[in-house]
């Protein structure tokens, strides 16, 4: 069951049936964004009519990048841009399988990653943001003894599609010289992105990515927006509504806007709460942050989860590929051989099978009132409320010291973290 020979078997194999599902069986539901993603780099091919660079985006430029990677299979219609996508997503995901077995329990972090990816679906490499995953997480096992590299890798990410971006202040509060080793990095990495993208051209619509997001109301799969999706199987006054330009449901009806003008606020309120945790737990540890290699390791990645389902909970936005974003920090966390997350860990894929249900098997039923599938989405929801707080819980109660059978696996872990890194020095 742990043998490498057997997971690189199913994690390939998992690949290549998300393949077959996303290209063959139901293209149109699963790997409809590809299809989106081909007619951009047509255009700007074609037509030099460029996002960011000539228009207006919702993503930021960096996505230009694998957008027009995939193009090598070609940009006109047909299965090739497609195919070539997924190609380009099994090999970073090998990549970053490889970083993550070379940790202590590198094949624990790496079946579950399997699991993941299989209970969510196609959804998981018919998106741009399956290429944030195998960034994040080789960034999340190197930020412990590599920060700098950690630091410019999330940027990168941030600079295809925000979200890794917040886990730059779990990496910051875990460095020893942060300014140097996270901020610099960073900020080095995004006066490369704006440079490239001003030179040209662009410089116009390097931040519309920002300003594109005022433009969605309340998604019908966001947290936020659960009361309403129930209220809207006994009523009319809560309906479901196809944003056409965005291609997002959202919904309407009394107190939607105002909810959606909310988390719009408390997202940003919710991961400046979330720095202050960790600061307060790092402050906490005191000198156990330098010398407890499991202490350490959780303010890194019990930060990162928390970070992530604060962008989760508190999006008025919520799409299923969002979903992705919990991939990371679990797995690493397995691979790091971190106590406590067996919980969190089992959660979040049922959190992933639930997801692929929703989308793309039975999404019709949530825009037409599906009472059982919309169920499902509510449960799904509230689980994520949960995943957080106990989050916050675990943050805290980790702040006291480690009990004493834990500290031989402390001992342990940090002996072999100084094994697996030695040969890199």
């Amino acid at each position: 069951m742990h043998s490498r020979p057997a997971l690189w078997t199913a994690f390939l194999g998992v690949h290549a049936w998300l393949a077959v599902v996303g290209v063959v069986m139901i293209p149109q539901r699963a790997f409809w964004d590809l299809d989106l993603y081909r007619y951009w780099m047509w255009q700007g091919v074609y037509t030099d009519q460029w996002p960011v660079l000539d228009t207006s985006s919702v993503y930021p430029a960096g996505a230009l990048v694998p957008m027009l990677m995939a193009g090598i299979g070609g940009l006109g219609y047909g299965a090739g841009y497609a195919i070539a996508w997924c190609v380009m997503i099994t090999g970073l995901d090998a990549a970053a399988l490889g970083v993550l077995l070379r940790r202590p329990r590198g094949t624990d972090g790496g079946w579950w990653w399997t699991a993941f990816l299989l209970l969510l679906g196609p959804i998981a490499m018919g998106r741009l943001d399956a290429v944030l995953v195998p960034i994040t997480l080789v960034a999340l096992l190197w930020a412990l003894d590599r920060p700098a590299v950690a630091a410019a890798l999330l940027t990168i990410g941030a600079w295809i599609k925000v979200a890794p971006g917040a886990l730059l202040a779990s990496v910051f509060l875990a460095a020893r010289r942060p300014w140097r080793d996270v901020v610099a990095p960073a900020a080095g990495v995004s006066a490369l992105v704006v440079g490239a993208v001003v030179a040209l051209g662009g410089g116009d619509h390097v931040a519309s990515f920002l300003l594109e997001q005022d433009q969605r109301g309340l998604q019908i799969e966001a947290p936020g927006g659960t009361p309403w999706l129930i209220v809207a199987l006994f009523t009319r006054r809560v309906s479901r509504v196809l944003n056409q330009e965005m291609v997002t449901w959202e919904l309407h009806g009394p107190g939607t806007q105002g909810m959606a003008d909310t988390l719009g606020m408390l997202f940003f309120v919710a991961i400046a709460g979330a720095f202050v945790l960790l600061w307060w737990r790092r402050e906490t540890l005191g000198h156990r942050m330098w010398t407890d290699a499991v202490a350490r390791g959780e303010l890194l990645l019990r930060g990162a989860m928390l970070l992530t389902l604060a962008t989760l909970v508190f999006n008025k936005v919520g799409s299923p590929q969002y979903m992705t974003w919990l991939a990371a920090p679990v797995a690493a966390a397995l691979g790091l051989g971190l106590p406590g997350w067996r919980f969190t860990a089992r959660w979040v894929l049922v959190v992933a099978a639930a997801t692929q249900i929703v989308f793309p098997w039975f999404y019709t039923e949530i825009t037409y009132g599906g009472a059982g599938t919309t169920a499902i989405l509510a449960a799904r929801n509230v689980l994520l409320v949960v995943l957080l707080v106990v989050t916050v819980r675990d943050l805290i109660r980790r702040s006291a010291p480690l009990p004493a059978t834990e500290v031989a696996d402390a001992v342990r872990l940090a002996q072999r973290e100084r094994e697996v890194a030695a040969p890199r020095r």
